[in-house]
């Protein structure tokens, strides 16, 4: 690098509000840094005087958990473990792997979701009958959020 170049460089550094520069040319680099001083409190400082702490906050009671609407579903509820995009089959001209009303059993599939180009299946982890299905295909879920209710 030319020594113009770099001259010129440690000039816009000083001029500029910029504490470190790095120009690369090809193989050649060049890094400029500003010195700056610290000053640090000697270690004997009287500490500061602490104010009067103010008095705790009363506590909020818990929320109450919210009781199932009377024409939803009550049962056992399967959940999304994960983020991504419901799919209820393999691919569009399949059919549904679980609709309300079918039997399932421990194991089956019930759905598959995408997360991140990778698509995982979401089994049952009991048997009976889909009593509900929260998600249509195409619908983003969040980790937690009901998918089916079981019973």
């Amino acid at each position: 690098m030319d020594l113009r170049k770099i001259k010129k460089l440690i000039e816009l550094l000083e001029e500029s509000d910029l504490a470190e520069m790095e120009i690369r040319e090809g193989e050649e680099s060049i890094r400029l840094s500003r010195s700056t001083s610290v000053v640090q409190a000697p270690a004997y400082a009287q500490p500061m005087p602490m104010a009067a702490a103010p008095a705790p906050a009363p506590v909020a009671a818990a929320p109450a958990v919210a009781e199932p609407a009377a024409d939803e579903p009550t049962g056992h509820t399967i959940t999304s473990p994960m983020v991504g995009t419901f799919y209820a089959s393999p691919d569009p001209e399949s059919p549904a792997f679980a609709s309300v009303g079918s039997n399932v059993k421990t194991g089956d599939t019930l759905c598959i979701i995408e997360a991140m180009k990778t698509f995982n299946p979401i089994e049952a982890d009991r048997a009976g009958v889909v009593k509900a299905v929260h998600k249509q295909n195409g619908d983003p879920v969040e980790f937690g959020e009901v998918l089916f209710v079981i019973e």
